[in-house]
């Protein structure tokens, strides 16, 4: 799901030199009809979606006569998980939008690999419950997520003690307030170390991503929130540690490169050859690691608040985070008004302490009015 956005793009490049091993049987986009008519031609799927429904008719065109079957729309976009022959759904969406697929994959007994946190922070309890009931793996495709599931392997019944998430610091570190009042949308879309898709490079500079990361790995594996930290390492190289009763302590390391962690959680439990660029302690004499500044970045700060208040807090963060991000890369507002908007959905909006799934989606919807609203009086003044 997702397969031309940046995770999807790269999943294919690790399939493409496996084809022996994976089949694409369904291939799903938002609005690149064009990329994903190429793709469909070269993997020859069973069936494809577009979920913009104008797009339907020109990939219909395209693809009917290699006996391609495809859908358009949000229904069926939801829905195709549960497509016949399937063992594993890679869910590579961005945002909110990624929960009802992950919820109707799990529903029909599919294995799931995550590249959508977003499922995890909104409805974490519900999802991990789910998937319990229905026997069905989750196998996180973050690379911070899925270092710490490699660290875990062979470790049994071990208990975690703490574990450290990676962050790089984004294009930003080591910046003041005053650097930050400025900074436009191509400063913050310049990451130093990893190849992401928009909306997440932008999470990264303001260290969002980090802190959504923090509530999907409490759901993820289980832990409480003071079992959970996030340490600044430049080149990462780590990817993120997991700290044991002991004291000892396992990382996971390698270069930055998303398509180890997708051919990871494609593979689990074999790992399989790759001619991936190997690292070189000779190459990094040197790692680096940092507190975050938690003051500078507010939203690091945030997400621990929303994590461990728990309820639908988290699902208002994500809502309005979705919401000012667009609005920064549609340069209706500044890096720094990012945070101040996030934070005032979070106090303003019902709180609910054990929400259903049908609140949650209503959370979402009425934080997206909300945050969009304190932007159109801000862009008003």
């Amino acid at each position: 799901m997702g397969s031309t956005g940046s995770i999807g793009t790269q999943a294919l490049k690790v399939i493409r030199k496996h084809r022996d091993l994976f089949s694409p049987v369904v291939l799903t986009a938002q609005n690149n009809a064009r990329l994903l008519i190429e793709q469909a031609i070269e993997f020859g799927p069973e069936a494809v979606v577009i979920g913009n429904e104008d797009n339907y008719k020109i990939v219909k065109a395209s693809l009917e006569k290699r006996g391609v079957k495809v859908f358009a729309g949000e229904d069926a976009l939801n829905n195709i998980v549960a497509w016949q022959n399937l063992d594993m759904v890679l869910v590579a969406l961005v945002g909110f939008a990624g929960l009802q697929p992950v919820i109707n994959a799990i529903g029909a007994g599919c294995d799931i690999a995550l590249a959508n946190k977003e499922s995890l922070v909104v409805a974490g309890q519900l999802v991990m419950e789910l998937a319990s009931k229905n026997k069905v793996k989750i196998i996180p495709v973050d690379s911070e997520h899925s270092a710490i599931f490699q660290c875990l392997v062979g470790e049994g019944l071990n208990p975690v003690e703490k574990i450290y998430l990676t962050a790089s610091g984004g294009p930003f570190l080591g910046k003041d307030l005053k650097f930050l009042e400025n900074v436009t949308k191509a400063d913050a879309l310049n990451h130093p170390n990893w190849e992401m898709g928009q909306k997440i490079t932008i999470d990264s500079a303001s260290l969002m991503n980090k802190g959504l990361e923090v509530i999907e790995a409490k759901w993820l594996f289980g832990l409480d929130p003071n079992q959970i930290d996030v340490i600044v390492h430049p080149q990462s190289i780590i990817h993120s540690l997991v700290q044991f009763k002991d004291g000892s302590i396992k990382a996971q390391m390698g270069l930055p490169d998303m398509r180890l962690p997708i051919q990871y959680a494609l593979s689990y439990p074999q790992r399989i050859f790759s001619d991936f660029k190997r690292f070189s302690f000779l190459d990094f004499p040197e790692l680096n690691f940092r507190k975050p500044d938690r003051d500078i970045f507010s939203n690091l700060a945030l997400a621990f608040r929303a994590m461990e208040a728990g309820g639908n807090l988290p699902c208002v963060l994500n809502a309005a985070n979705e919401v000012v991000v667009q609005a920064f890369l549609d340069e209706k507002l500044g890096f720094l008004q990012m945070p101040h908007i996030i934070e005032q959905c979070m106090e303003n909006i019902g709180f609910i302490l054990q929400p259903s799934l049908d609140e949650l989606f209503k959370t979402n919807l009425h934080t997206q009015k909300y945050a969009s609203k304190l932007i159109g009086r801000l862009t008003a003044r």
